[in-house]
């Protein structure tokens, strides 16, 4: 029989939060540094990716609530444009989307683990390997160790926060600069760059939607978790920024994956950064066990109207898309040891912009919403888009080798698509 049980309004926004606060914020400052300096143009940074984050959580609660089916954008997609375009996002999240975050997690955890205990690829591998097993026995298991992992995450950062901004700093130089030079940052590619990674920082706000099916009462409570998850994340993200730059100096950051070990290396010494490190990994759990709860659900989806994809539509007694899982875990495999963290981060998060741009456009076919309804429709939804396309094109223009890769990956999809052969068609939903 297959598992009934439903998540509260409350897992759901764990589930975001675990998606969402994984690599990203502790990784990517190093890279913002080589292109902006200016901590008003960091914190502007942080803060446009959570605006546009929350622009998009308002968006995909409608699309959720609207369609009420699991398969995120791959439903939203097909239903609402053509299903070439819901296939061509139902191999991105497979291949990337849900794959790439789970890679760059494991990678980012050798990253920090690495200095401690020396043994290579093999950590992050482990986990990668290990931690979507947990999802394959029911949903309420896999609601259990998501609540638990994302709770250490949650009291983890807090207390990062909570110390570093409680202490005085032990360098003689900061990186914190509070001039008025990011007039002149904020209007210069690098920084239209720096927001890839800020974007790809908060990727994961729409997790709940994935799965809104497995949500009790998706109406009112999807939503609510989406706008409250990204509105937390939003906040720690700008504090966490804030703690890195005021105890590290700019030399140390620039380019460094590392940025939270070092700054707390200068707070506690080695022995307190060796532990701040070990729990980074222990918390990037919690980020490799989201996606890969959430991401499976889409391969489903798309596997049980089409023909190539058709074994993996398979579900064990629970009701679970074990072969989903499996491949899923395959492709993050591929991506782990297939590239170096930057590319990898650079490549996901273009491929990701495009495609989340894509289903924003989506939701104004939408005309009659049978569920939550996003405010100021169409406003939002062209701003997205028209920023969202701006930041693409900045993107193409400073690193066309990733996002070369990203549009030959779509095109591929679209091949694919071309050869498949769909064994039914969708019903039509009246929008």
């Amino acid at each position: 029989m297959p598992d009934t049980a439903k998540i509260s309004w409350k897992t759901a926004a764990g589930l975001v939060m675990a998606n969402m606060i994984g690599t990203g914020v502790f990784t990517s400052l190093g890279f913002q540094l080589l292109q902006v300096q200016n901590t008003w143009s960091i914190i502007l940074l942080w803060v446009i990716g959570g605006i546009m984050a929350l622009i998009g959580a308002l968006i995909y609660a409608e699309l959720g609530t609207h369609f009420k089916k699991s398969g995120g954008d791959y439903i939203f997609l097909s239903e609402t444009l053509h299903p070439s375009i819901g296939y061509l996002y139902a191999w991105v999240s497979l291949t990337v989307g849900f794959s790439a975050p789970i890679a760059i997690a494991a990678m980012a955890m050798n990253n920090y683990l690495n200095p401690i205990i020396r043994a290579g690829i093999y950590p992050g591998l482990a986990f990668l390997l290990f931690i979507p097993l947990t999802h394959i026995f029911s949903i309420k298991r896999s609601s259990q160790f998501q609540n638990l992992f994302t709770l250490i995450k949650i009291l983890f950062i807090l207390g990062l926060i909570g110390i570093g901004l409680s202490l005085s700093n032990q360098i003689s130089t900061s990186a914190l600069d509070f001039s008025g030079t990011w007039k002149n940052e904020v209007v210069l590619p690098g920084f239209a760059v720096s927001l890839v990674y800020v974007f790809y920082a908060y990727t994961g706000w729409n997790s709940a939607a994935y799965i809104v099916e497995e949500i009790d009462n998706p109406r009112k409570n999807l939503p609510k978790a989406l706008l409250a998850a990204t509105s937390l994340v939003l906040v720690l993200y700008v504090l966490m920024q804030l703690v890195f730059l005021k105890h590290a100096n700019q030399e140390q950051l620039l380019g460094q994956v590392e940025v939270a070990e070092i700054s707390f290396k200068n707070i506690f010494g080695e022995p307190g950064a060796i532990w701040v490190s070990i729990l980074i990994g222990i918390q990037l759990i919690a980020t490799i066990s989201g996606y890969a709860w959430v991401g499976p659900r889409v391969t489903y989806a798309m596997a049980k109207d089409f023909k190539i994809w058709k074994p993996l539509s398979k579900t064990n007694s629970k009701g679970i898309p074990v072969r989903a899982i499996l491949i899923n875990t395959l492709f993050s495999l591929i991506l782990f040891l297939s590239g170096s963290f930057e590319q990898v981060m650079i490549y996901a998060g273009f491929i990701l912009q495009i495609m989340g741009t894509i289903t924003v456009y989506s939701s104004l076919k939408v005309s009659k919403s049978k569920g939550f309804r996003s405010p100021f429709k169409p406003v939002l939804q062209y701003c997205y888009i028209v920023f969202s396309l701006f930041v693409s094109g900045y993107i193409f223009w400073e690193k066309p080798k990733e996002s070369l890769a990203g549009l030959i990956l779509i095109l591929a999809g679209l091949i694919l698509f071309k050869v498949d052969k769909k064994t039914g068609t969708r019903p039509v939903v009246d929008q």
